[in-house]
């Protein structure tokens, strides 16, 4: 792995678990009417409406730098391809596997016994 890809996979994985944070933080639109009874965000973090606007918008930039690091390790991993493979091995297991051997051949169709008349069906095994 290069130094830029590895720095690009570390800050795509931080993002994506700072994002899974932030949307855990914030509430529903249905958590407003339970603030109107008494239960509400008054006592919150960021005051009243504060916390909305602000998880809001560190949401949507982070979610922004996701994609962007997402389309920079498409591009890199495209452009970059390495002879050897994803896992560092050159070849796939199929590369690598013996052809196996023949197996038996089977008949097609049962034979008859031999003391059955020609055109019997006593040698046919019924389904």
């Amino acid at each position: 792995m290069n130094v830029l890809e590895t720095i690009l996979l570390l800050v795509h994985v931080a993002v994506a678990v700072v994002i899974c944070g932030l949307v855990l933080l914030q509430h529903g639109k249905g958590a407003d009417m339970g603030a109107a009874f008494g239960s509400g965000s008054s006592g919150s973090l960021f005051g009243a409406a504060g916390s909305a606007n602000f998880l809001s918008r560190s949401t949507s930039v982070l979610a922004a730098v996701f994609f962007v690091t997402s389309v920079a390790l498409t591009w890199y991993a495209t452009t970059h391809k390495s002879p050897d493979g994803v896992m560092g091995r050159a070849g796939s297991v199929l590369d690598k596997a013996k052809p196996a051997s023949k197996a038996p051949e089977t008949p097609a169709a049962p034979q008859a016994p031999a003391g059955a008349p020609a055109g019997s069906k006593a040698g046919e095994v019924p389904k």
